[in-house]
């Protein structure tokens, strides 16, 4: 379950896939466009709101595990990922889901645990090379 509403006030405490760090992720639905903030120590990163839903909806026609895939914008992203996905052009808003240029990847390892976190998805929690799947 959720630790937080996932407000700016009250944001959802979350933690990376193997558990190794912690951050905090919130609605800004007066942005433009409405965006999800993810604040990793000093860093923050923004992805599209609607991530949440399409993500969700992606994984459910997957109907398996699929792995996971992390990795910073400027390194290309293994295919089959949730990565991958979230950079394609066949995703429903036709590219990247990130935000904040420079800051527009890792959307696989920061997403999918907010996906468990709101009973949406489950996830495996290894060292390295985790994956997800849609409940």
């Amino acid at each position: 379950m959720a630790i937080g509403s996932g407000t700016k006030g009250d944001p959802w405490l979350l933690k990376t896939p193997p558990g190794s760090s912690g951050y905090t992720m919130y609605k800004d639905e007066d942005g433009d466009p409405p965006a999800l903030v993810c604040v990793v120590g000093s860093t923050t990163l923004k992805y599209h709101l609607r991530a949440v839903e399409d993500l969700h909806g992606w994984l459910k026609e997957q109907g398996d595990w699929v792995p996971l895939g992390a990795a910073d914008e400027k390194k290309a992203a293994a295919e089959g990922t949730v990565e991958a996905w979230s950079r394609s052009a066949d995703n429903p808003v036709g590219g990247w889901y990130g935000l904040r240029k420079g800051y527009r990847g890792r959307f696989g390892m920061y997403l999918p645990p907010l996906l468990e976190a709101l009973g949406l998805a489950e996830l495996t929690h290894d060292a390295r090379n985790n994956q997800v799947r849609a409940i």
